[in-house]
Order: C-alpha cells, then sequence, then structure tokens
C-alpha cells in the first residue's frame, strides 16, 4: 500500500471515529513530505465545504503561507467531487491519486454523481442564471482598474 494513501486512509478513519463526518481523508504532499492532512469534518463543522481535499488544501495554504500548491501531490480516500477538483485545481496541485471512485461513493450514500451531473453544459441553465451583468461588469472594471493585485 502507498504511504500517503495509507495516511489518507488513517485521517478519514481518525474522521469517522470522532463523527466528524463521512470515510474521506487526504493528504497535501511535496516533493516526497507531507504538508498537511484533512479529514471530512462537514458534520463537526456544520459547513458543506469541509471535505477531505478541502481540509488539507486549507491546511496546507496556510503551512506554505501561499494560495499556490504548484508542485504538490494529493492523495484522497475518494474520488474528488466536483467542489474538491475545481479547489485542487484552483490550487495547481499536479497530481491526484484517490482510492475509491464516485460509483463506490453513491453505493455508500453519497450523492456525488448528482453534482457531476449538474456541471455538464447541458444541464448549466437548470442552476445557472445571468442576473445583472452590467452592474457586475462595472465592478470587474474597478478591479480592473487596480495596478497592483494578483490576478489568479
Amino acid at each position: 500500500m502507498n504511504k500517503f494513501m495509507k495516511l489518507a486512509i488513517s485521517e478519514a478513519r481518525k474522521g469517522i471515529r470522532n463523527g466528524h463526518g463521512g470515510p474521506f481523508g487526504a493528504v497535501v504532499v511535496k516533493d516526497g513530505e507531507v504538508i498537511a492532512k484533512g479529514h471530512n469534518q462537514v458534520l463537526k463543522n456544520d459547513d458543506p465545504t469541509c471535505h477531505g481535499e478541502m481540509m488539507a488544501i486549507r491546511k496546507a495554504c496556510k503551512k506554505l503561507h501561499t494560495f499556490d500548491l504548484s508542485g504538490c501531490e494529493i492523495y484522497t480516500t475518494g474520488e474528488p467531487c466536483p467542489m474538491c477538483l475545481s479547489a485542487i485545481l484552483w490550487a495547481n496541485i499536479e497530481k491526484i491519486y484517490y482510492g475509491c471512485n464516485i460509483i463506490d461513493t453513491e453505493d455508500i450514500g453519497f450523492r456525488d454523481a448528482k453534482f457531476y451531473e449538474l456541471s455538464e453544459p447541458k444541464n448549466r441553465d437548470k442552476l445557472l442564471v445571468e442576473l445583472d451583468r452590467k452592474a457586475c461588469l462595472k465592478l470587474y472594471n474597478e478591479y480592473k482598474l487596480i495596478k497592483d493585485k494578483t490576478i489568479y
């Protein structure tokens, strides 16, 4: 068994045993060194964004004092949901290793497949409605005029 996946499993088990949430643990690794570990804390924090990957990314960013995790990899017990996958991509994590897939996750009662389906272009209109674009473009233009900023 891969040593980093073993840590992710251990982290997930810790969360389960403490009643924090589902069986999801993650480990962020850079250059063979563990930067951060996290587990699902949705129940503990009453926060649907506290997935294992999100917790590990938050801790890694804090530890490295950056939002850019280029050069890092993530090991996670479950295939990342769309939210976590997006966060991984925004963080510039370069490789994702996962244990169970979305079918396995659905089999234990989670509904990840629904979110993948909703994010498909053909289903976007069921969820997304453009509103007050002109006012928001004015805000964007204000931001564009700021000279000293970081663009992600």
